[in-house]
């Protein structure tokens, strides 16, 4: 019985900026508006700097989302 991997890729359908928000929300099936407000709140109330450099990190280690071939 073969189950699926799931992957965490940044996403191509929900992108904003480099798509990590929208890779998350798709990983964790929520909407891409929450994950975008809840990494807001975390960078104005505590992370600052820091977690605007996990973002880039995270968009630098985090594969793009691979396209359908037709």
């Amino acid at each position: 019985m073969d189950t699926p991997t799931r992957r965490l890729y940044r996403s191509e359908d929900e992108r904003m900026i480099l798509g990590v928000a929208g890779g998350i929300a798709e990983y964790l099936d929520v909407d891409p508006t929450v994950v975008r407000i809840v990494m807001a709140l975390g960078l104005l109330l505590t992370l600052g700097p820091c977690g605007v450099l996990a973002y880039f990190g995270l968009a630098l280690i985090m594969p793009v989302e691979p396209r359908e071939q037709w």
